[in-house]
């Protein structure tokens, strides 16, 4: 899997695929683990599907990230993959930002 990325200074934005299903995890997981820079933001704005393996790969991320000094927040002004974080409480273990800005701005 190879998705978009933009790099502001010393934090990477990774643009999340439309999907983030059991079919994509272990590609995203590859992906994830293959970037260095430690402070990372997903733009989750265009992720319309998640399921219970796609959260796991975010909690994963986040962790991984936390054992090496970094961290993961999540931009998404998408009502959709907003609320599957509201509904299993994960906005409350992931930072989660109404824009890219906000959650860049957030590592300063």
């Amino acid at each position: 899997m190879n998705l978009p990325t933009e790099l502001f200074g010393t934090v990477l934005v990774v643009h999340t695929p439309d999907e983030l299903c059991h079919d994509q995890v272990e590609r995203f997981a590859e992906f994830m683990a293959a970037q260095r820079p430690s402070q990372i933001v997903l733009d989750m704005g265009q992720t319309e599907l998640i399921d219970s393996d796609g959260l796991t790969a975010l909690v994963d991320t986040q962790d991984k990230l936390q054992s090496e000094a970094g961290d993961l927040k999540i931009a998404t002004g998408n009502g959709i993959s907003r609320k599957v974080l509201e509904l299993t409480r994960l906005d409350q273990q992931l930072e989660v930002y109404e824009s890219v800005v906000e959650a860049v701005n957030s590592f300063q």
